[in-house]
């Protein structure tokens, strides 16, 4: 099963949502305390729809409720402008946590973000980041998992 971890007291709000967690050992190895968070299971599936940026999701007591979300990046500019922002976030958790369980996977992330030439993209990008990298058969991830 896949996890949703919200800012609790938040229920129905759009952008309660924290984290997520595709599995047991990637919820046990962020670095929260789990008792400080809303934290709600659900199927890969629904995890995959937000993960991919497909759907938003909020809570209502212990119930998920998704909508669609559109995700465009009309220039290189705006896809370069994610990038950074998402390799700022891993950099940031890559050099504070050099012992962590996940710093692999977020450091060969980190390195795949560095290599990805931009100019072989069309646009618009009417897709996510994380998406594109999916049909491309490289690894994909969230700015919502890192640890």
């Amino acid at each position: 099963m896949s996890y949703f971890i919200f800012v609790p007291n938040l229920e129905n709000i759009d952008g309660a949502l924290y984290r997520i967690a595709e599995n047991q050992i990637d919820l046990n190895n962020l670095n929260i305390l789990q008792s400080n968070y809303k934290i709600i299971e659900d199927s890969q599936s629904n995890f995959d729809l937000v993960k991919y940026g497909n759907k938003n999701v909020k809570y209502n007591n212990n119930i998920l409720t998704y909508t669609d979300n559109i995700v465009s990046f009309k220039s290189r500019e705006e896809l370069q402008g994610y990038i950074t922002f998402f390799k700022k976030n891993i950099k940031q958790f890559i050099d504070n946590n050099p012992n962590h369980t996940l710093f692999s996977r977020w450091n060969d992330y980190y390195n795949q973000l560095n290599t990805l030439n931009l100019n072989n993209i069309t646009y618009p990008l009417n897709k996510s980041l994380e998406e594109y990298f999916k049909d491309q058969g490289q690894p994909s991830l969230s700015t919502l998992q890192i640890p």
